[in-house]
């Protein structure tokens, strides 16, 4: 499949003396107008109070802090485990008499506040529910537990359906009367806003500031925009992480990693230590992870940051297994439609599937074949649950309510963002929901939605293939979702290449002004990347970070390659 590559428009930058030039070029063409925007400081975080319902959460809270059980319901990704540890440390934080936390175990019992959830909690006599990540869409949940006598206050960010649950109070910037500026906190940053809320009524007991390195990690894992509110806060929580002064937890999942923690970036966050938690939620259970987080020493948190390394490995044996099938079962369903139009959308499924490793299944296909792709997995009742990923162009939560409008009965339930998504079907339907999806991502997408296009920020000059610019670069972030970590092309001379750990070129370049250039290329080997012409003496056109790589003490320029062409 041939990729395009577009380049940023970035236009003229003026009066940023203090800003590297190809930084601020790289700022420009994000929609930075003045130096000011880039302040992050925490006073430019929107006002607390701003964030509809906080406060009616901070008196229900108040409510149940010296005679009530509070229990926190979570979700089983990295966003999910945050928001849960956040929420827990904080009330403890603030003396409340009884704090405890549930986390759904997915194979059982599903995602969000189920009723089966419920009826779990009920068993430890709470008077209070609290959803973390989760909640805006369980209305047989919510409904179960008020009937029950137990309150309910739903914190989440997902998008709401056409009924909202019948909670005591709920907390969603996504709410359609919401005002909130920012719509794309993930759900560690609304439960971080109610636990800010909570601290006006209670001046001086706790700072949930002092949990910032958790909201960093959990917005960099949910992949939620990096809009200027949640770039504060990740920006924020990083500093509290190269200082030292992080949760024990997140500390002990660095090590593990091997990741520096004087030098932590988004990049760390979301490939080492994001990966690591939600392998909890994958494979086992969720606690896991939750329980490293909530750590209070070193010593208790080492061994459990080790044992998600460990979930975290086999994890990716599993991926690794399935993404191959998933790759042959593509292939056959795209050989059906050779003699019409090939399928906008794709469905895969497989019984001997785990249903922690679709959701990665999934994205992984959608970048090789540039177009949604839901991978399911048996789950109980003769239902298949499914995670599905989408791509620019097509809001794949709309697509799954169209069909589900269009087609009554088809979906058990789901729900989702416009990237991302969830959901269940009997298992005899499949078929009649692989027809009705792909015709309903057709009427949904773009114009440029099946189109494999790639941005750059133009071509660097020779003289900026230098280490203070990738210095520059990599202090100039946070980059994420939605404010994407700059990247260049241009073209260069292969001097030699090796593979390196069975799939990664390894190359050695010569730029135009004759400077030579060290250069890897993940995932080479079985990517659509790949061309034999790739030999010594060829000319190349790469895609590609500009990195600071450090080895033995001694830090070296490095480009990273995404796309790479012979020419």
């Amino acid at each position: 499949m041939t990729i395009e590559i577009r380049r940023r428009e970035s236009g003229a930058v003026r009066d940023w003396p203090a800003v590297h030039p190809v930084l601020a070029r790289v700022y420009r063409a994000r929609g930075i107008e003045t130096p000011e925007e880039l302040i992050l400081d925490l006073d430019r975080l929107l006002p607390v109070g701003s964030l509809e319902g906080v406060q009616e959460a901070a008196e229900l809270l108040l409510a149940h802090r010296e005679q009530g059980r509070v229990l926190i319901v979570g979700d089983f990704d990295a966003d999910g485990a945050t928001s849960t540890a956040l929420m827990v440390r904080a009330l403890r934080g603030f003396g409340f008499s009884h704090v405890d936390f549930m986390v759904p175990d997915r194979f059982r019992f599903g995602y969000g506040l189920t009723p089966a959830i419920v009826r779990a909690a009920i068993e430890r006599r709470p008077s209070l529910i609290v959803t973390v990540d989760n909640g805006v869409a369980s209305l047989e949940g919510v409904a179960l537990a008020r009937a029950s006598g137990v309150a309910v206050l739903v914190t989440d960010h997902h998008l709401p359906g056409r009924e909202l649950p019948a909670a005591s109070v709920i907390v969603n910037p996504n709410l359609p009367a919401s005002g909130f500026p920012s719509r794309y906190l993930a759900g560690v940053g609304v439960a971080f806003y109610v636990m800010a809320a909570l601290s006006r009524r209670l001046p001086g007991v706790f700072n949930p500031a002092t949990l910032l390195d958790l909201v960093a990690l959990g917005t960099v894992a949910d992949l939620v925009p990096l809009d200027r509110n949640n770039r504060v806060l990740v920006h924020q929580g990083l500093a509290r992480i190269r200082a030292g002064r992080c949760v024990p937890g997140i500390r002990a999942l660095f090590e593990a990693a091997g990741r520096r923690i004087a030098t932590a970036g988004t990049a760390d966050l979301g490939f080492a230590v994001a990966p690591r938690l939600n392998a909890a939620g994958r494979l086992t259970d969720m606690r896991l992870g939750i329980d490293c987080l909530l750590a209070n020493s070193p010593q208790a948190a080492a061994p459990l940051a080790r044992q998600l390394s460990e979930l975290n490995a086999q994890r990716r044996d599993i991926e690794a297994r399935m993404q191959e099938e998933a790759v042959r079962i593509a292939t056959d369903l795209l050989a059906r439609d050779a003699g019409g139009s090939p399928a906008a959308a794709l469905c895969l499924f497989d019984p001997d599937w785990h249903p922690g490793v679709v959701g990665l299944v999934a994205g992984r296909l959608k970048d090789r074949l540039h177009r949604p792709v839901i991978a399911f997995a048996p789950a109980e009742a003769d239902a298949l649950r499914g995670s599905a990923r989408s791509v620019e162009g097509v809001h794949i939560r709309d697509v799954l309510d169209a069909v589900a409008t269009a087609h009554p009965g088809l979906l058990d339930k789901f729900g989702g963002h416009a990237m991302a998504a969830g959901l269940t079907l009997p298992a005899a339907r499949l078929e009649d929901f692989r027809a009705a999806f792909d015709a309903t991502v057709r009427r949904h997408r773009g114009a440029d939605a099946l189109r494999p296009v790639r941005y750059s920020d133009g071509e660097l000059e020779a003289t900026h293939l230098a280490l203070d610019t990738a210095r520059a670069l990599r202090a100039g972030g946070p980059w994420g979702q939605g404010f994407a970590e700059p990247q260049f092309d241009g073209e260069f001379e292969l001097l030699d290449s090796r593979l390196v750990g069975e799939r990664h070129l390894k190359m050695r370049l010569r730029a135009g002004g004759g400077a030579e250039l060290a250069a890897i290329h993940f995932g080479y080997l079985g990517s659509e990347f790949d061309d034999a012409r790739v030999r010594a003496g060829a000319r190349v056109r790469l895609l590609y970070r500009l990195e600071v790589n450090e080895y033995e003490g001694v830090e070296r320029v490095q480009l990273n390659s995404s796309c790479l062409v012979a020419l």
